[in-house]
């Protein structure tokens, strides 16, 4: 199911990092945390990132249909990660504003990119309509049978996903500033 015309999908998959950019300028401006605020967010966004760094320990980028580790109980985890853990630094941030942005954002920007994934993903493995059926897209299913794959740190370093824990600790850092600066 296409909740997105094609043509309004790729238009923001080109744009999807201008537009994150102007997002973490949002981020920055309204945030007002407390180390209260901090403490209640920062094990919410680092569940986040810990469901990223797992999903990128299981993930070979079109060559083979993933479906072991958290790609057992939901098809599109590392985007799962993103959204939990801008919502644990939304908290982190007190501001329920910056929560309805991120949410609005991974809709109208996130969601039709992973359309458009998943029709790729179709096209290049037979066998992702059988992994569609058996997993959901964003909700997690629990599993059936297990899995002989196992994470792999080569994947996880070439995925790249150490990235998402240094932009987490610069955020981080910038909160722990806003809260101590007063």
């Amino acid at each position: 199911m296409t909740r997105f015309p094609k043509a309004y999908a790729d238009t923001v998959q080109r744009l999807r990092v201008p537009l994150g950019f102007l997002l973490l300028a949002a981020f920055a401006w309204f945030a007002q945390p407390t180390l209260r605020s901090i403490v209640w967010g920062v094990p919410v966004a680092i569940a986040g990132l810990l469901l990223r760094g797992w999903a990128a320990g299981h993930l070979e980028k079109n060559k083979k249909l993933v479906d072991s580790g958290p790609y057992a109980w939901v098809r599109n985890p590392l985007y799962v990660g993103s959204l939990v853990a801008a919502l644990g630094l939304a908290l982190a941030a007190k501001r329920p504003l910056l929560a309805w942005l991120f949410f609005l954002f991974f809709y109208f920007v996130y969601l039709p990119v992973v359309e458009q994934e998943e029709q790729h993903l179709r096209k290049l493995f037979p066998d992702f309509a059988a992994y569609e059926r058996r997993v959901r897209m964003f909700w997690p299913t629990i599993p059936r049978g297990e899995s002989l794959t196992h994470f792999r740190w080569d994947l996880f370093w070439r995925n790249e996903e150490y990235k998402a824990s240094l932009a987490f600790l610069v955020a981080l850092g910038y909160l722990f500033w806003r809260a101590t600066a007063n």
